[in-house]
């Protein structure tokens, strides 16, 4: 089958996105990102309920966040004190995804020299996730917490379409559930109500590809592997 041009950007789009880990200071548009959101926003939802919220971060509010955050996870007491809005990952890792998991992990402590052992320098790169990754926007996603399971595949949709248009900008992205936990510091911050639950973090920027940690490319089941033609 013969690829159209419109074909080829697209997949371009999708298949050129993966998490970025560092990022130039570069800033991007308020306009540019408005368009984004705007075209996220023709992702499907159920009886098009259009769940999902965006609090969008730039300048002196993204850096007070990741400052108040950033001091309740150096402090073991406040950090192991919090609880998460919702459980992201199973109570029990099973084959094949335990073995997926630890391997992108190890993936990128290896690309940044960070032996088994070196619980110091994990903790510092996993805190990297609450400055953003360095950069300019930050966003947080919440949802009315009235709605239920479908929504949750809605905002998917919505999440990955604002990823990919994104892509067809060459801007760079990396979804965050690291903040999950720090819901009750980002309200504080930013005044999000105990009404909208706290979905994830998205860090976008123009990625630092001087960087290591942004080769590493994590890998993907071949169709074979989980897909069933039936006929």
């Amino acid at each position: 089958m013969i690829q159209t041009k419109e074909q080829q950007i697209v997949d371009d789009a999708i298949t050129s996105r993966h998490s970025m880990r560092a990022f130039l200071p570069t800033p991007i548009a308020r306009e540019d990102i408005e368009r984004m959101l705007e075209v996220a926003a023709r992702a499907p939802s159920g009886s098009n309920t259009q769940p999902w919220k965006v609090y969008v971060l730039t300048g002196e509010i993204k850096n007070r966040l990741s400052s108040e955050i950033t001091k309740v996870y150096q402090d073991t007491t406040q950090f192991e004190a919090l609880t998460e809005e919702y459980r992201y990952y199973p109570h029990q890792w099973e084959t094949p995804y335990i073995e997926r998991r630890r391997k992108v992990g190890l993936d990128l402590y290896k690309l940044l020299g960070l032996g088994r052992e070196d619980k110091a320098g994990m903790h510092a790169q996993h805190g990297r996730n609450y400055l953003f990754f360095d950069a300019p926007v930050g966003m947080i996603f919440t949802m009315d917490r009235t709605m239920n399971t479908g929504s949750w595949l809605d905002f998917g949709c919505f999440l990955e379409n604002l990823m990919v248009a994104a892509r067809g900008r060459g801007i760079d992205t990396c979804a965050q559930a690291a903040f999950n936990r720090f819901h009750p510091v980002i309200r504080r911050v930013t005044g999000i109500p105990e009404s909208e639950i706290v979905i994830c973090g998205l860090a976008m920027g123009f990625a630092d590809h001087a960087r290591i940690e942004n080769s590493l490319i994590s890998e993907r089941e071949p169709v074979s592997g989980f897909a069933k033609f039936l006929e």
